[in-house]
């Protein structure tokens, strides 16, 4: 059979990694390439990657995160020549640990960069693959049955009554959320998107699993979900009635490629990862099969209609999210996750209820009597309803004790702070509580 990209010269495919002194000669006869992503994606790039280069077999070894992390701790990093994965953490963590060579990339056809945010590492040792967006899968027709507006933006989540139509996952429990809600954070600021998030989980449906979120509303059991992208477009393409909005305030986080520092076949694991960051095969990232987002630009004049374009997104925002700061603060999102909104949800309805109840009020009231102490009281409600136990300024240098909540090793330190959190938050709203009834009218 004729091979599905012909070895042309470098320069026609388009080629982003600068060679050494191997490239352009017969590669070896194997390559050992180490990833988690699903077999529909791996096969059309093994099939893709041998037919461009002949008489060398890509092997592929499926493992997690978590095994590939030990693999490539070996000396011979399991003869492993490529990591390629869907694993936003490891990546910096090999890097840290030695386990990668550098890269050389041409930076005038890959940038690294989407919408201001660096994708790929500034170190040179591995370099972003695809990228998938974070934002909301919306039921138009749903939001319309239920008199609901349709969300545009982060804070649209806390501005309206949801009365369970809207589904938020559980950071300790769903994987992307502790990227979703640290994009939300960094877009809204700490302080502000802790309260955002509390006041909008109050009239939300928590949800245990990733998938079960996007499924939430193609089934209707939700109207709106946050979630990352790809969940919403395999339902967009499958027929479901269902739109995906980006925030203007969002980011685009990265799948990324390495090459092992013990690599047995170099020649060949260069050639692999020159041809998953080449035209060819960033466009097939746009096949039916896979629907991912390139990171090089050039090829976006192949997308197929209605597809966005990261770099060129209409009603971004300038956000330069810092993903390496975001990675850090996973584990402590979750542990606040957890304190704030999943252990006190029935708390939040009742404390945010009769607040929106003070506010129909106050608002209701005729413009030549205005109220002003119990409007001074619901706005001081307001505040300390979304109060949250970690100051902005303190949640980097906590952030750290928190990264890997499986093997925690100071469990009596992390107790004793999550006892203190409790105490205040539960304080905190207690006073707003009470303020906010002293403010709503008397009957």
């Amino acid at each position: 059979m004729r091979p599905l990209f012909p070895r042309i010269a470098a320069s026609l495919l388009g080629s982003v990694l600068m060679l050494g002194s191997g490239a352009g000669w017969a590669l070896e006869g194997q390559v050992v390439v180490m990833t988690s992503y699903p077999d529909e994606l791996v096969q059309r790039y093994e099939q893709a990657f041998e037919r461009a280069n002949p008489g060398t077999d890509l092997q592929v070894v499926w493992k997690p995160s978590r095994d590939a992390a030990v693999e490539l701790a070996k000396p011979d990093q399991g003869g492993v020549d490529v990591y390629w994965t869907p694993s936003l953490g490891s990546f910096p963590r090999l890097r840290d640990a030695g386990a990668f060579r550098p890269l050389t990339v041409d930076r005038a056809i890959l940038p690294g960069v989407v919408d201001g945010q660096f994708v790929s590492d500034r170190q040179g040792f591995f370099e972003a693959f695809e990228v998938a967006g974070y934002g909301l899968i919306v039921n138009p027709a749903a939001l319309a049955r239920d008199r609901l507006p349709q969300p545009a933006t982060w804070r649209d989540l806390a501005a309206t009554r949801w009365n369970g139509r809207l589904a938020l996952p559980i950071a300790g429990q769903v994987s992307f959320s502790g990227a979703l809600y640290d994009i939300l954070l960094q877009a809204e600021g700490w302080e502000a998107g802790w309260a955002l998030l509390g006041e909008a989980a109050a009239d939300a449906t928590l949800v245990g699993s990733g998938g079960q979120v996007s499924e939430s509303v193609v089934n209707g059991e939700a109207d709106v979900a946050v979630t990352v992208d790809f969940f919403a477009r395999s339902a967009i393409a499958n027929g479901h009635p269902v739109v995906l909005v980006y925030p203007p305030r969002t980011a685009f986080l990265p799948a990324q490629v390495a090459i092992a520092r013990a690599a047995p076949h170099p020649d060949a694991a260069r050639a692999f990862v020159d041809f998953v960051l080449s035209a060819p095969g960033q466009a097939l990232l746009f096949h039916p099969d896979i629907r991912r987002y390139p990171v090089r630009p050039d090829v976006y004049t192949q997308a197929p209609a209605g597809t966005v374009n990261p770099f060129q997104r209409i009603g971004a925002e300038a956000y330069a999210y810092d993903m390496e700061k975001g990675l850090n603060r996973h584990g402590l999102i979750a542990a606040l996750f957890d304190s704030l909104i999943a252990e006190r949800q029935d708390r939040l309805k009742t404390l945010w209820g009769a607040i929106h109840a003070a506010e129909a009020a106050l608002a209701a009231q005729p413009t030549t009597k205005p109220d002003p102490e119990r409007a001074a009281l619901v706005s001081r409600a307001r505040t300390l309803a979304g109060f949250v136990p970690v100051a902005g300024a303190d949640a980097d240098r906590l952030a750290p004790g928190f990264q890997d909540r499986r093997s925690n090793r100071n469990p009596e330190e992390q107790a004793a702070m999550r006892k203190d959190w409790s105490a205040r938050i539960d304080a905190a709203q207690a006073d707003a509580l009470d303020l906010v009834r002293r403010a709503l009218p008397t009957p």
